[in-house]
Parts: structure tokens; sequence; C-alpha cells
């Protein structure tokens, strides 16, 4: 699957109605982006059943600031809706590849069980 282009109007169905999905935050002035964008089209397809995303932060500046994106290239790594990875720079293709498969591995039941306990650890300390 190629990449795809996204928007604030169509992020959050993206996000909801995708089980895995990758996001690139880039610029089209950002050198390392443009470094990048190969690697991440290549992964692309090599990984057709994982959603690849991309997002211009130039048109797309309320997206990045809801994501408080600093540093471009961002990737964010969503897996059932939760984001598992945020990392600005960008990542070798063997880097990127570690990253999906550690995530591929997870048990999302006991992620979900992992996050509520800490809210709840959060919401007992104020």
């Amino acid at each position: 699957m190629a990449t795809i282009d996204v928007t604030a109007e169509n992020f959050n169905d993206l996000i909801k109605n995708n089980d895995f999905v990758i996001v690139d935050f880039w610029a089209p002035w950002c050198g390392p982006c443009k470094g990048f964008a190969p690697v991440y089209e290549e992964l692309s397809e090599k990984y057709p059943d994982i959603v690849f995303a991309k997002v211009n932060t130039e048109e797309e500046q309320q997206l990045a600031a809801e994501f408080q994106i600093r540093s471009i290239p961002t990737l964010m790594l969503f897996r059932e809706q939760i984001i598992l990875f945020a990392q600005p720079g960008a990542l070798q293709g063997s880097q990127l590849e570690q990253v999906i498969e550690q995530a591929q591995g997870l048990d999302m039941e006991q992620v979900r069980k992992d996050i509520e306990q800490q809210q709840a650890e959060q919401a007992t300390k104020q």
C-alpha cells in the first residue's frame, strides 16, 4: 500500500477505522523529511496491512499543534487508537521495522490494562 496524505478532516476517521497506522509528520522544505520519504514509501509496500499516512505540517498546522509536533520529521505509531510510539527524527528502514515488529508483538489488552492502571494511579495522586 502506498502512503496516504492525511488532513485534519480525515485524521480521526483514519485512526478509528484502522487497527495499525503510522503517521509521518513532515514538511516540503525539510531535508531530512525528503531523505526519509523513500524509506517510508518502501516500507509501506512491505507492510500492506499497515496504513502509512503523511501529514504535511505546513498545510495542517492545527493537526501538528494538536500533537505538539516541534521537530520534523516526527513519526507516530497508533495501534487500536493508542499511540505506542512517537519520536522526532528520521529513522533508518531497519529501525522503523524494529518499531513495527515490537508494536505488532504487543498484547493490546495488556497495554489497555497498563494505561488504565497508570491513569488510576495518577488520579489518586491528585
